[in-house]
């Protein structure tokens, strides 16, 4: 190959042409990236650099100097507007076309937005600069989506002195991901640092005030985060002949079509590991999926399946959150250290009969990762956690009875 080209400049993207280097590729190797700023982290958008405890110069992922010893066409602030297969080009935003052998597409996701004009969304650096600088002591901060993103803004906001509405349309916040009762610990972790928290409520629109709810209902605030999901960027890829649904379909090798790879988060491809089509959303994911596409792009003939065990991590007040594993669809969940209550907990994941996942808090990071293995090897839910683990729906009970003030939700 003597022309490969990223599309995305991010940690995946990053990651893909870092290994590519590394692998021996001594080609031209363009990467494209739609933001101005060269590539940083993200995850510290909505706690350490929204909170104010970091600037932006900490996020870089690689200092200039390192960047120009890559030997990089790059192409910063301008988006891929195009792909044609059969020609095996990339159409770019400012009218240049960038012909290529292979190529990795690395373009992210974007914020899922509601009706109406003045709400922030939180992607990017100068989406946490903006918001950041409309939170100070006594501001109403309104945050609709109580997932992981909203939740850490909702902490770092409290940090801050604001005050926070966080609105969340399920009954328990996160329960689709970690289960009901480890999701009321976290509910409560907010509650208990001032966090006004509503759910079961639907917004409909933002306004000048603030935001509608379903039945009418205006929140007032002076700012407002809408952190209801994203979006894979896939847009620019309309006709050009991938297969993309709900991200760009891969298969386990991370291939979407002859020395076409996709990584990050608007990679779709097939985990091996557990046997399902899986799109994550997780920094450690981003960078270990740019390294496997580039080198199965590489690679003389299919490469090595990705097949990982996915990990990601959150920062909430005292709150430290770790969690290997692919927890959604669970069956079971068992404690197994610690108790819910108290916010110090590893908590085990079972689908079928098999270890699955782990999520832990308040835990050193030497409590989760020998779980990493049971995950990996696909160890059997009874041999791994054994009949003593304790049953979450009385750990959740006891949650729900030490909540000041009655019942959490």
């Amino acid at each position: 190959m003597r022309h490969i080209v990223v599309v995305g400049a991010s940690a995946a993207g990053l990651a893909a042409v870092e290994t590519l280097r590394r692998e021996g590729y001594e080609g031209t190797l363009t990467l494209v990236g739609d933001e101005r700023h060269a590539p940083y982290d993200r995850p510290p958008l909505s706690k350490q650099l929204l909170a104010d405890a970091w600037q932006p110069e900490r996020l870089m992922l690689r200092t200039p100097g390192h960047l120009r010893a890559l030997g990089l066409d790059l192409r910063l602030g301008v988006a891929a507007t195009g792909l044609d297969l059969a020609d095996r080009a990339v159409r770019l935003a400012d009218g240049s076309t960038v012909g290529y052998d292979g190529l990795v597409i690395a373009t992210g996701v974007r914020p899922r937005r509601l009706p109406g004009e003045g709400a922030h969304v939180l992607r990017s650096l100068d989406d946490a600069l903006t918001l950041r600088d409309g939170l100070a002591p006594g501001r109403r901060l309104v945050v609709v989506g109580a997932g992981f993103l909203g939740a850490e803004a909702a902490a770092a906001a409290r940090g801050l002195g604001a005050r926070v509405t966080l609105l969340e349309p399920a009954p328990v916040p996160l329960a689709h991901a970690v289960g009901e009762d480890v999701g009321r610990v976290l509910a409560q972790a907010h509650q208990d640092h001032g966090v006004e928290l509503r759910t079961g409520v639907t917004v409909t629109e933002v306004t000048e005030e603030g935001v509608r709810l379903a039945d009418g209902e205006v929140v007032e605030a002076d700012e407002i985060l809408v952190a209801i999901g994203s979006v894979p960027n896939t847009g620019w890829l309309a006709d050009s002949g991938l297969v993309v649904d709900d991200g760009v379909v891969c298969d386990e090798y991370c291939a979407a079509a002859p020395d076409v790879y996709a990584a990050g988060d608007v990679a779709r491809w097939h985990n091996p590991l557990f046997g399902v089509s899986m799109r994550i959303e997780h920094r450690t994911n981003a960078a270990e999926q740019g390294m496997a596409a580039a080198r199965n792009l590489l690679a003389a003939g299919p490469g090595r399946p990705f097949a990982p065990v996915p990990f990601f991590w959150s920062d909430q007040y005292e709150l430290k959150i770790q969690a290997y594993g692919h927890l959604r669809g669970h069956d079971e969940i068992a404690v197994v250290e610690g108790a819910l209550a108290e916010r110090r907990f590893l908590a085990v994941y079972r689908t079928g009969d098999r270890v699955t996942g782990v999520v832990a808090a308040g835990m050193p990071p030497k409590a989760i990762r020998h779980w990493r293995q049971a995950i990996t090897s696909g160890a059997a839910w009874r041999e791994a956690v054994g009949t003593g683990a304790a049953d979450t729906s009385a750990a959740g009970a006891a949650v729900r009875e030490a909540a000041p003030g009655g019942p959490l939700l």
